[in-house]
């Protein structure tokens, strides 16, 4: 009888933590390789998370293109982030000076910490770069796409991926603890960027009023 609870826990666990992990995508979703995956072929960990944006993928676009702190922030909790000194102030417009990301630039999470832009595809992909420094040897690799499909009637799917290779022994004990905080901030992410990208499309799509 124990080993059955056990058992049911140890599922149960699992299929939770799997929840958290591929938050919003299907399964298809999950198996497809996406563009930035050869960054970490060998991965420990990787989480496929995935929204419906009712806009097509160049009009999402800005809003991916603009990523980081002191450029467009990450729309997801920003008061939280900056308890942790991330000066984040996510945009709430399209700016026109941050729309051209290039392969080797830094995305900054911090103002002390940054990801680099590994590939670029406009309209298409957004794939970040790099790791947390601690010590000489960083305690994981990671990386983190942005990606943009269409969908049926116009619509986009957003997936969002992250791959993290352990480089030290306390690589996972770092990273494991912190997917549910990782799944909070990215579902508001996800949410934020659907919110901005529709509402900026229906606000140019109104017609004007003006004389009548």
């Amino acid at each position: 009888m124990q080993l059955v609870a056990a058992a049911t826990i140890a599922v149960s666990v699992r299929s939770g933590r799997r929840a958290l992990l591929d938050w919003g995508a299907d399964d298809d979703e999950r198996r497809q390789e996406l563009p930035g995956d050869e960054v970490i072929g060998d991965a420990d960990l990787v989480s496929t998370r995935a929204i419906t944006i009712n806009c097509r993928p160049a009009e999402v676009w800005p809003w991916i293109a603009q990523l980081g702190q002191g450029r467009g922030g990450f729309y997801s909790y920003d008061a939280i982030e900056n308890v942790f000194g991330c000066e984040m102030r996510s945009a709430v417009r399209i700016h026109p000076e941050w729309q051209h990301p290039q392969v080797g630039d830094d995305i900054r999470l911090h103002p002390n910490a940054a990801l680099g832009v590994a590939v670029m595809q406009q309209d298409r992909a957004l794939v970040l770069h790099g790791s947390v420094p601690i010590g000489r040897t960083p305690p994981f690799d990671f990386s983190w796409a942005f990606v943009l499909s269409a969908a049926p009637s116009g619509a986009t799917r957003l997936i969002v991926r992250g791959r993290y290779c352990y480089l030290r022994w306390f690589g996972g004990l770092i990273v494991e603890p912190t997917e549910l905080v990782s799944f909070l901030m990215s579902r508001k992410m996800l949410h934020g960027i659907r919110h901005r990208a529709e509402h900026h499309g229906e606000h140019h799509a109104r017609p004007s009023t003006v004389g009548g």
